[in-house]
């Protein structure tokens, strides 16, 4: 089962398999562990911090995205939250009942949302960012200050060339059309 075995018997399994194919195996390895990086980092702080705080991975990214950036556009957060805008309307109501967030209309423009965080969201960030920090701590805590500096520029490296050169190299990959719509009810991989 796939749930069952450890990063290193996944990546014997693919070397396995994939045996016979032309391809770039360090680049392969590296997409594939951030993808299960991000998951397993993902699951421990939901089980641990945000379970405690009875808040989903994507409802803590809302709140931090406006913690941060402070009162922003709903279209910002969105994209900054890596989440789509019909996503972010249901975690903002949720965040907003739950007294940590309020939604308010743009000042100059009546089509737009406002977030921003109520002083109890200010006062919540406050006390739950130290013991999410702590679990950053714990989940990296195999490797060294200049070793966390090293994978946060190479992380960052990677999610440049997406954000600069990505639209282009879908371009040239499609021939100029645009992506399927994503099928209802199908998640993506983030």
């Amino acid at each position: 089962m796939p749930g069952q075995r450890s990063i290193t018997e996944a990546e014997k399994l693919a070397a396995a398999k994939l045996g016979g194919f032309p391809i770039r195996r360090e680049q392969m390895a590296a997409v594939a562990n951030i993808y299960r990086a991000a998951s397993a980092v993902r699951h421990h702080l939901e089980n641990s911090v945000l379970r405690g705080s009875d808040l989903t991975w994507t409802a803590f990214v809302v709140l931090w995205v406006v913690w941060v950036w402070g009162e922003s556009e709903t279209r910002y957060v969105a994209e900054e939250a890596g989440i789509s805008k019909g996503t972010l309307t249901g975690v903002s109501r949720t965040l907003e009942s739950r007294g940590l967030i309020r939604r308010s209309g743009h000042p100059t423009d009546g089509r737009l949302v406002l977030l921003g965080l109520t002083d109890e969201g200010e006062e919540f960030m406050r006390r739950v960012f130290p013991a999410f920090n702590e679990e950053e701590a714990f989940v990296t805590a195999g490797l060294s200050d200049a070793e966390c500096r090293r994978l946060a520029d190479g992380l960052r490296s990677v999610v440049m060339q997406v954000e600069q050169h990505g639209e282009e190299r879908r371009q040239s990959l499609l021939n100029g059309a645009e992506p399927a719509p994503r099928r209802s009810g199908r998640r993506s991989r983030s």
